[in-house]
């Protein structure tokens, strides 16, 4: 048993009073790891409180509040043997950096974090800022249907030098909206980082409401951008007239980019990218520009790419098309498996069909 798990196994309900199994009680948050949402006044209450103690404060550079736009690539993690392919994550990282995109999110689902454990998760956070060296943003995928486990993530994503962190909507479990809002202030209230919401329906089973995110925008300082995955200009055009200017709105399809960026979305979160970070980068880059022949231009061309990427479960088909490219081996934790000979054909002729692959 892994052990993420193993500590899963270890854990009792936030209601009870006991913390993780070996966490340290303390009858205060300490002020270093606060954010500017009070836990004070989450219902949780003491509970909380104790569960917040553990995690190190967050780090300086992450401190200050940042805005997130433009291209974000949700990077994969490499496997090989079964073990985390320390080296290539390192190649990875480099070619996004060399690609121009503005940050990378380590760890989220395209980076199979399911099939991590709690020390191989904040590992690829670490060589990912390591390997960034301070030239783009690192957002750890830190979000969780525990809120506890959540806030543990972030903290220890903090620590070793994440810039801000990527928090999904509680998944099977399908809180009320009230328990989403709890949620997310919770996990801003034990962190300075920045946060990104993700809503992500499709896979979660709900969706972080407007109003709950103009709620959270409000009373929340450091939840500041949201990654909307759920397919609807209608909704992006929804949050952008309910929320402040400065709030970020950032496509979580490739493929709805443009149309996300035209009814107000300052980007993406990309899984295209981690195999063209240049391109989707200046598809992004002339859209906000102005220049709207060159993005659709751009796009056009791209968009065999941006659909077939998902012939089969994310990350399996860009976990092919980086091994056609030598980036990577195609390996892949269950219950995910490599994708079927006919989708690697499809994703080759892909490549060569966008001028990725000869």
């Amino acid at each position: 048993m892994n052990s993420r798990a193993l500590r899963l196994t270890n854990f009792t309900s936030p209601f009870c009073g006991q913390p993780f199994q070996g966490m340290t009680r303390s009858p205060t948050v300490p002020d270093s790891l606060l954010g500017d949402c009070d836990p004070k006044q989450c219902p949780l209450g003491q509970p909380l409180q104790n569960a917040l103690s553990k995690g190190a404060p967050a780090s300086d550079a992450a401190a200050t509040l940042r805005m997130f736009t433009g291209t974000y690539t949700a990077i994969v993690t490499p496997f090989r043997n079964g073990q985390l392919d320390e080296p290539a994550l390192e190649r990875l990282v480099k070619a996004q950096v060399k690609g121009g995109v503005d940050g990378i999110i380590p760890v989220g689902t395209t980076g199979e974090s399911p099939t991590l454990d709690y020390d191989e998760h904040i590992r690829v956070v670490e060589l990912a800022v390591k390997a960034a060296a301070g030239k783009i943003q690192v957002l750890a995928g830190t979000g969780s249907n525990s809120t506890r486990e959540a806030i543990e993530l972030t903290q220890r994503a903090a620590a070793v030098g994440a810039v801000g962190s990527l928090q999904v909507a509680p998944y099977y479990n399908k809180p009320t909206p009230e328990g989403m809002y709890q949620h997310f202030k919770a996990i801003a209230a034990a962190t300075k980082l920045p946060l990104m919401l993700y809503s992500v329906p499709g896979r979660c089973g709900v969706e972080i409401a407007v109003d709950t995110v103009v709620r959270l925008a409000k009373d929340c300082p450091t939840i500041v951008s949201i990654k909307e995955a759920g397919g609807s200009c209608d909704r992006v055009s929804q949050l952008r007239a309910a929320l402040p200017a400065k709030f970020t709105i950032l496509s979580g399809d490739d493929s709805l980019t443009l149309p996300f960026m035209s009814v107000g979305a300052a980007g993406v979160v990309s899984v295209a990218s981690n195999v063209a970070p240049k391109q989707v980068s200046a598809m992004v880059n002339a859209f906000a520009e102005g220049d709207l022949a060159k993005a659709q231009k751009l796009h056009a061309q791209f968009y065999p790419l941006f659909k077939n990427l998902f012939v089969e479960s994310n990350p399996a088909p860009v976990k092919a098309a980086l091994a056609l490219l030598g980036g990577i081996a195609e390996e892949l934790r269950l219950p995910l498996v490599p994708v079927t000979a006919k989708s690697r054909e499809l994703i080759a002729d892909t490549l060569k069909q966008v001028g990725l692959l000869k």
